[in-house]
C-alpha cells in the first residue's frame, strides 16, 4: 500500500534525476536488482474498502455479538471489574497522547506514572527492579528467555527448560521469537493427576546444562506449582529461574522473590488483570522484573528517581541509552515495546484498589471457582481432572467433545471456557474454565444450567 504522499509527477522527477541524469523507466526498474521471487506480491486476499457508514455498521454488529454474554474463558485474559475512574483518568490528554519521555524536563508527569508502576510491580513480585512494561506477557516471556541466555554466564548450552504447564500461546510466541537465535526449548512434561510439574521428574535433567527453568504460577491449568522445590533445584544446578505469573495471584501466594532459598531471578507476566479490558485480545501490557544483579540485561525502559541541582526530586530514564534499541546484536532487545497507555491504566487501577482491594478481588475469584466446580459436578457427568489446589481456573472433564458443547453454550449467552483438546489431547475432552470477582451465584448457576443443557443436547 503506498504511504508516501508523492504525486506521479514527483516520482517522475525523482527517477529522471537518478543515475547521473540517465533516469529510470519506473520504480520497478530502479529496484530491478531485487529478485522477483522475494518481492512483495499484490494483496489479493484483502477485500475492497468499505465506506465509513458500512464500517461503522459492521463494527457495531460485531460488538453486539459480545453484548450480554457471560464470559468464563480465562486462559490468560481475564474479565475483572474496572473502576470507572481508571479509564476516565487514563484517557486524559496528558496520558493518552503523551510521547516517549526522552526529554525528562518536559515529561515529569509521565515519568512519575511509569516509576510508580515499576515500584508497585517490584513490590508485588518481591523483586529488586521492574522495567516500564513490554508488549504483552507472551513477548515478555520471550524477552526473559533471551535475557537469561545473556545473564547466565555459567551456561554455554543456550537451552531452556520449558514446562508444558506454561500457556501454549506463550510457548508458541517464545518459539517464534527465539528459535531463529539458536536457542533450544526443552519440553518438560507435567504430572497427569496433579496437573503440575513433578519435582521428581527433574532428576532426569540433573547435571545437564540449561540457562533457565520457566516456572508458571499458577500454571495454565490454574494449578499451583511447587515453586520452592523447583526454584531450589534449579539454583542447585546453576540454572536461572524465570517466574511466569498472574500478578493478581501474588496477593494470596508467595511472590517470586520469596520462592525457595534465594527467590526467582527474572519474573514476567501479563498486567491485563489490572484495569485493562479484554478488548478482543489487546492491547495488553507485559511486565518484567528481576534481581538487581541482572538489571543491565533487562530490556525496555527503566525509570529512576533522583534529585536535581536544587535538591528537588525528579525522574529520568536510567541505566540504558536511548540508542540501545538500535544497536543491533549489542542491544538488550530489538523488539520490546512499552505499552504506555495500558501501563498507565494498570497504575491507576493498583492505586485505587490498594493491597486490601486486590486481595478481596483475588479471594472472590478463588471462591467463585470452587463454587462453580461444585455446581457443575452435581450431575455426575462432569469430572475434575486435577487434584491439586488452584487459583481461579479449573480443568473439567466432559463425557463428549468440548467444541460442540461450547458452541451450544454460546447460543445460551454463556462463553463456557477454553477447549484444551488441541493443545493437550492426552487429557481427552478437557475444558478450562475461569471465574473472577465479576461472577455471582446467579451467574454460576446459569453456567451450570447451560453446561447441563448443552450436554443433554449431545
Amino acid at each position: 500500500m503506498p504511504f508516501i504522499p508523492h504525486t506521479r509527477g514527483d516520482v517522475r522527477r525523482m527517477l529522471d534525476t537518478l543515475n547521473d541524469g540517465a533516469g529510470a523507466d519506473s520504480l520497478d526498474t530502479l529496484f530491478d536488482e531485487i529478485p522477483a521471487a522475494i518481492r512483495c506480491q499484490p494483496l489479493t486476499g484483502v477485500p475492497d474498502g468499505l465506506s465509513e457508514m458500512d464500517v461503522t455498521r459492521l463494527m457495531r454488529e460485531r460488538s453486539e455479538q459480545d453484548a450480554g454474554a457471560l464470559c468464563f474463558i480465562g486462559a490468560g485474559a481475564y474479565e475483572h471489574h474496572i473502576p470507572a475512574a481508571v479509564w476516565d483518568l487514563a484517557s486524559r490528554g496528558e496520558f493518552l497522547t503523551a510521547y516517549t519521555p526522552y526529554q525528562a524536563e518536559a515529561s515529569q508527569g509521565t515519568l512519575q506514572v511509569i516509576y510508580e508502576f515499576q515500584s508497585m510491580m517490584a513490590h508485588l513480585t518481591a523483586m529488586d527492579a521492574s522495567n516500564a512494561s513490554v508488549y504483552d506477557g507472551a513477548s515478555g516471556l520471550s524477552e526473559a528467555v533471551l535475557m537469561a541466555i545473556r545473564a547466565n554466564k555459567k551456561s554455554k548450552s543456550r537451552r531452556i527448560l520449558m514446562p508444558r504447564t506454561v500457556s501454549p500461546l506463550y510457548r508458541a510466541a517464545v518459539k517464534a521469537i527465539v528459535e531463529g537465535q539458536d536457542i533450544e526449548l526443552v519440553e518438560l512434561d507435567y504430572h497427569r493427576q496433579g496437573g503440575h510439574i513433578d519435582p521428581a521428574s527433574l532428576k532426569a535433567y540433573e547435571g545437564e546444562d540449561f540457562a533457565a527453568l520457566v516456572i508458571p504460577q499458577p500454571n495454565f491449568f490454574g494449578v499451583l506449582e511447587e515453586v520452592d522445590l523447583l526454584t531450589d533445584w534449579a539454583h542447585a544446578q546453576g540454572i536461572l529461574v524465570i517466574g511466569c505469573v498472574n500478578p493478581l495471584a501474588l496477593t494470596l501466594f508467595a511472590p517470586p522473590g520469596d520462592w525457595g532459598t534465594t527467590g526467582a531471578d527474572i519474573v514476567v507476566g501479563e498486567a491485563q488483570p489490572f484495569g485493562i479490558p479484554l478488548s478482543s485480545g489487546g492491547p495488553y501490557c507485559g511486565f518484567m522484573c528481576c534481581k538487581m544483579e541482572f538489571i543491565r540485561q533487562m530490556p525496555g525502559r527503566i525509570i529512576g528517581r533522583t534529585v536535581d541541582l536544587e535538591g528537588k526530586p525528579g525522574f529520568a530514564l536510567t541505566l540504558q541509552a536511548r540508542e540501545q534499541h538500535i544497536r543491533r546484536a549489542k542491544a538488550t532487545s530489538n523488539i520490546c515495546t512499552n505499552q504506555g497507555l495500558a501501563m498507565t491504566a494498570s497504575t491507576i487501577y493498583l492505586s485505587l484498589l490498594g493491597a486490601e482491594g486486590l486481595e478481596r478481588v483475588a479471594l472472590a475469584s478463588h471462591k467463585n471457582i470452587r463454587e462453580l466446580a461444585q455446581a457443575t459436578s452435581k450431575s455426575g457427568s462432569v469430572s475434575r481432572l486435577f487434584n491439586r489446589p488452584v487459583f481461579h481456573e479449573k480443568v473439567l472433564g466432559l463425557p463428549v467433545p468440548v467444541a460442540p458443547v461450547l458452541a451450544r453454550m454460546a447460543t445460551q449467552g454463556v462463553l463456557g471456557g477454553f477447549d484444551l483438546s488441541a493443545d493437550y489431547p492426552e487429557l481427552g475432552n478437557a475444558l478450562l474454565v475461569c471465574t473472577t470477582e465479576t461472577k455471582n451465584a446467579h451467574d454460576i448457576q446459569r453456567y451450570a444450567d447451560a453446561l447441563a443443557h448443552a450436554l443433554r443436547s449431545e
